[in-house]
Formats: structure tokens, sequence, C-alpha cells
């Protein structure tokens, strides 16, 4: 039964580090995450996203910790004559167990479709990743219309996706995404009431909310979502051990 599975029985946080770090600046900061992690809280699961050339020194950084390694990106073929992409596979190899797909950055400067982030979902779970698949409206409207957006992105992006792969679903408004202050609490709330029971509906469905997530919002979302997908606020450290600390009590 769904509440019986381990993959849901957690709450889920996440970071994202970008293209923000040099190499060294990316080794040391995982050394201090593998630091927190030891007094990570059981209940909490925990995962990293740096640039892939660093994935192999944060696989090293991270050995004996409950984190998991994942990914910025995905091809969707899982191998051929596809210069400068990476394959499932060959992230699964180096250590990943999720990946980053549809983020809202890739969908504007890339200009990836829901089509192109539906067929690298499904090459992700094809080789047992974990998708974190962004989600979320451009304009600050009313949070109907978001959730209502957020679920046509959702349908699109998970095509093709059995509905007992685990999935774990970042709602992040593009408008909040680099601002000073996440989305106000009560809007986060709301949106995520509408996209709740589409997630319910599948096995192993984490619900996530990033956009300038920062120590203090978890406490006031009321358990509305399963964690925070974190970005630059949680690049110093001790706002990421604040965060955890803070879903931990």
């Amino acid at each position: 039964m769904r509440s019986e599975s381990p993959f849901l029985r957690r709450r889920i946080f996440g970071v994202g580090l970008k293209m923000y770090m040099s190499l060294e600046q990316t080794r040391n900061w995982m050394t201090g995450v593998a630091e927190i992690a030891r007094e990570l809280s059981p209940h909490l699961d925990l995962f990293v996203i740096p640039d892939f050339i660093s994935l192999p020194a944060a696989r090293a950084a991270l050995a004996g910790t409950r984190v998991w390694l994942g990914a910025q990106d995905v091809f969707w073929e899982d191998r051929g004559p596809f210069t400068g992409e990476i394959s499932a596979p060959m992230l699964v190899e180096a250590g990943c167990r999720v990946v980053e797909i549809g983020h809202a950055e890739r969908r504007r400067l890339f200009g990836e479709s829901d089509e192109v982030v539906a067929k690298k979902a499904q090459a992700a779970v094809r080789s047992k990743l974990a998708p974190v698949l962004c989600v979320g409206e451009v304009e600050c409207g009313d949070a109907k219309t978001a959730a209502e957006y957020c679920l046509r992105q959702l349908e699109a992006g998970a095509a093709g996706i059995g509905a007992d792969a685990p999935l774990i679903v970042a709602y992040e408004p593009v408008w909040a995404i680099g601002a000073p202050e996440p989305a106000p609490p009560e809007r986060i709330q709301a949106v995520a009431e509408g996209i709740r029971p589409w997630v319910a509906r599948r096995a192993e469905t984490r619900l996530l909310y990033g956009g300038s997530a920062k120590p203090g919002l978890w406490s006031q979302l009321d358990g509305s979502v399963d964690g925070l997908f974190l970005g630059r606020f949680a690049h110093d450290l001790r706002d990421l051990a604040a965060v955890l600390h803070e879903a931990a009590r």
C-alpha cells in the first residue's frame, strides 16, 4: 500500500548548484554536506545536484552518507552520436539516483518543450533514476490558474511513465526563481492543494516547493508539501543545516 512505501515515509529536501561554483568550491561544499549528513534525521531524505564535471568528486565526498547524488539534466537516448549530451546510464554509472528535468531555465534558454521533457523523464525511469520534474507558472496570477497550469505540465511531462515509478515533483513558480523572497506561504499551500490529488494517484511521488526557498519557510507551509528544493540560499552550508534542523523538529 502507498502508506507503507519507504520512499514516501520521509520528508525530502534537495539542493541544486546550477553553475554558481567552481570545481574546488563544489568539492568543499560537498565535504561540508557530508559533515551535515552525519546528523541527518532518519526521517529526512536529502539529494544534491552539482554540475556534470563535479559528479565524481561529489560521489567520493558523499561516500558513506545517506545523501543522494543527482544530475542537472539528461538526454533522452541511452547512447549514440549526440555530441555534448549525457545519457541516463552514464549518470547511474556516475552514482546518480535522481535527475532534474524540465527546469524553467532549460525550457526558456534551450527551448525544451513538454515533449522533450517527457522523453527525458522516460529515459531517466528506464535507468531507475527518479526524475525531479520541475513545473511552475510563469506569471503570478491566481492560485487556481497556477495549479491548472502545473497540472498540464505534469500530465505532459510524466506521459509514458508508469504510476509506480518514483517521481519527485518540484513546484517552482518561474516568477519566484531568483527572487529575493519565495512565493507567499499561503499561495504555495493553495497551489500544492491543487496539485496534491495528481500526486496522490501515483504510488511513489513526493511534492517539493522550490523558488527562492530558504530557512524559515518550511515551518510556514504546515505540511502542504513534502519538502523543499533549495537553490542559492542553501549554497551557504549554515543555511542548509538550518533548513534540515527546522524540518527535523
